[in-house]
């Protein structure tokens, strides 16, 4: 599986393990910055990830900063992107079975080293279900999408 990972300064330090981890675990990993804990301003970091899954450059995103709020609510502004905020293993794999979530959010200054990574593989390792109900929620969902206001 292709991963795509992104961070603003507040989680370059995160991201710099976990894209060690993932290549040690035979993923490949298309690193998008920042490559530095010089201040970056997270909505461009989120675009770069979701721009990328929406563009089929890999199958999963994941995007890290100070507490996750913000990668999450840039990455939702774009159609075709569902990106979750999860510090719980839980959320992680619930997130992609039942939501088919393209993208984890994290924040650095939120949890430990070792949760992220297990909230990574949690996610990376779930499968949408494709149950129906799960399907005619995200029917609803993409009808907001198209929506307009």
């Amino acid at each position: 599986m292709k991963v795509i990972i992104g961070s603003d300064h507040a989680g370059f330090n995160y991201k710099t393990i976990l894209v060690a981890a993932l290549l040690q675990n035979g993923y490949e990993v298309l690193d998008l910055g920042t490559n530095s804990e010089q201040p970056t301003d997270y909505p461009d970091h989120a675009a770069d990830v979701a721009g990328a899954i929406l563009d089929g450059k890999g199958e999963r995103g994941i995007l890290i900063c100070g507490s996750a709020v913000g990668v999450s609510i840039a990455a939702n502004k774009f159609k075709g992107i569902r990106a979750g905020v999860c510090h719980d293993t839980y959320s992680a794999h619930q997130s992609v079975e039942h939501d088919d979530v393209n993208i984890l959010c994290m924040g650095e200054r939120v949890i430990g080293i070792e949760l992220a990574k297990d909230i990574v593989y949690a996610f990376l390792n779930a499968v949408f279900s494709g149950e129906e109900r799960h399907v005619k929620r995200l029917e609803k969902i993409k009808a907001l999408e198209d929506k307009e206001l």
